[in-house]
């Protein structure tokens, strides 16, 4: 990390972004402000994997994904080698990968922290996250002007499973923009959010998934919205937009779908979906009112796609392995105290 995110680095990371504006939109700009959130709260706060809750009562959060400065996609689908992240990635595979550090253990999915076996990073590591932060920010800046200039005509979102899916990066701009000192992107964010999704209804999860998503599209909608709804409202919408909800049991709500060749860098994908459907699926949870029956059906679904998926992020294969633990990551819960 102190050898790539140096300002040298970076400062070539934050031209390539001006030179070419619709680069890694918007899933690569989420991750680098992921990244410079979580390097701003590990340099100001000394703690490292402190939990903090997904959202109470539908407020705006700003807990972002663990550090991850890696980005994918890129355009018309191609890879490029990152002067501040490391080389290039191999077609279809993923560059945004964290890894889980040692002490962590599992709890249950309902929003409940998952512990580590340190409680806090030494000076040393604190230091190099304050090194860290201030090259980011000039990158950081260069993606929060990129997605103001691109949010007024962006007219329809992407829906589909993978890089380019709208609902996904901005629900990761949320909660990382306050952190990576980019606040000025929380309202307009938020209202995109509401434009796009809270219209919509009679969603079903038999559209789902695709061959070689990472994202449930149902699931990052709903995701997004329970960041910028008050709890009741998101509770009513939720019922107008996934209906099936109400009716459903663990077992038969998003089952973990069959992964036929997790070595396939396209069908390796349904493991990361997997693993985002957890979070997503916590993430909804948490959102509802207590003893709202649907937190039941969510969890059980969140905890049979995590147990299903958990396994190959320590498979020794790079096509999965590279970019699995940050989506576990975000599927146990893991985030840097705000």
């Amino acid at each position: 990390m102190d050898a790539h995110l140096t300002p040298d680095a970076l400062a070539v990371e934050t031209a390539y972004l001006r030179a070419h504006p619709s680069f890694e939109r918007p899933y690569g700009w989420a991750w680098l402000l992921a990244l410079t959130s979580e390097s701003t709260a590990l340099a100001e706060s000394g703690a490292f994997g402190e939990s903090s809750a997904l959202t109470e009562s539908g407020a705006l959060t700003e807990s972002g994904a663990l550090g991850n400065g890696g980005t994918s996609g890129g355009e018309s689908g191609a890879h490029r080698g990152s002067a501040a992240l490391g080389g290039g990635a191999a077609s279809g595979a993923h560059k945004e990968s964290g890894a889980l550090d040692g002490g962590c253990e599992s709890s249950a999915l309902t929003g409940s922290s998952v512990t580590r076996g340190e409680s806090s990073a030494p000076f040393s590591v604190r230091r190099s996250a304050q090194q860290w932060r201030a090259a980011l920010a000039p990158a950081a800046d260069a993606v929060a002007d990129l997605l103001l200039a691109w949010l007024p005509k962006a007219t329809y979102p992407v829906r589909h499973g993978t890089h380019a899916n709208s609902a996904f990066a901005l629900g990761l701009v949320l909660d990382s923009a306050q952190r990576a000192g980019q606040q000025r992107l929380v309202a307009p964010v938020a209202e995109k959010i509401r434009a796009w999704y809270v219209p919509d209804h009679g969603a079903a999860t038999r559209w789902e998934p695709s061959g070689q998503d990472f994202l449930s599209p149902l699931l990052c909608e709903a995701d997004a919205v329970r960041r910028v709804l008050p709890q009741d409202e998101f509770a009513a919408w939720l019922g107008v937009f996934l209906p099936e909800l109400a009716e459903a049991d663990g077992a038969s709500f998003l089952p973990p779908p069959r992964v036929s060749d997790a070595a396939d860098p396209q069908i390796g994908h349904l493991l990361g979906l997997c693993l985002s459907r957890a979070a997503a699926l916590r993430g909804i949870a948490g959102a509802l009112p207590d003893g709202d029956p649907r937190t039941a059906t969510l969890t059980a679904a969140a905890e049979a796609n995590l147990a299903a998926a958990l396994p190959a992020t320590t498979s020794g294969d790079f096509t999965t392995d590279h970019w699995l633990a940050t989506f576990a990551t975000l599927a146990l819960g893991e985030t840097v105290a705000d």
